[in-house]
């Protein structure tokens, strides 16, 4: 995303997060207990980010909270003092709890040049995402990929629809630069799954 591109693909294409049946995934099996869907790997109790880091593209960041706008397509930050703070999608699953967590920021802006995520595509598989958590916990997320798609191909069910497991997706904007458009022509995005958690 740049300070002069256009918002991120809405959730709400395939329905509510979490709330749809057309977001639901077929689940993998029956859980331990033979009741419910089983849920693989690691799950963390609800509590709202706080931060995240990423050593290998040297991000630190804060997190703000945003929501929809009234297209239905996620609020980016706006140019000002938070422009380059990444953001956590409020309505999705907090980072660590059973289904995606959806954190994105800008990649640029025509003013101030790199932003935020600026080098979000570097990631490869088996680089750590940390994500520092209000009850003091630190959920530690590994990298299991990094897809870019034209944002007319957005693949929204995939980005947003439920899991089997604790997932982060990690967002912005990328590809070639549109200048007559003013945006980018594709999104990035980052798929990780959480592997454990520490003391923050």
């Amino acid at each position: 995303m740049s300070q002069r591109n256009a918002p991120l693909p809405p959730p709400s294409a395939a329905g509510s997060v979490g709330s749809s049946s057309a977001n639901a995934v077929i689940p993998a099996g029956p859980s331990a207990s033979g009741t419910g869907p089983r849920v693989v790997g690691p799950v963390l109790p609800a509590s709202k980010p706080e931060s995240i880091d990423i050593p290998a593209i040297d991000v630190e960041s804060p997190l703000q909270f945003l929501g929809l706008t009234e297209d239905h397509t996620l609020v980016v930050p706006t140019p000002g003092p938070t422009y380059d703070i990444a953001a956590w999608y409020k309505h999705s699953s907090t980072p660590g709890d059973l289904g995606p967590s959806v954190i994105y920021g800008h990649v640029d802006s025509a003013a101030e040049g790199p932003s935020v995520f600026f080098n979000l595509g570097n990631l490869r598989p088996g680089h750590k995402v940390f994500v520092t958590r209000a009850d003091g916990v630190r959920a530690v997320f590994e990298v299991d990929g990094v897809r870019s798609y034209p944002k007319e191909e957005f693949p929204t069910r995939q980005v947003y629809g439920n899991t089997d497991h604790a997932a982060l997706r990690l967002i912005t904007c990328g590809g070639p630069f549109d200048s007559a458009a003013g945006s980018y022509l594709e999104n990035i995005v980052v798929y990780a799954s959480l592997i454990g958690s520490r003391p923050s």
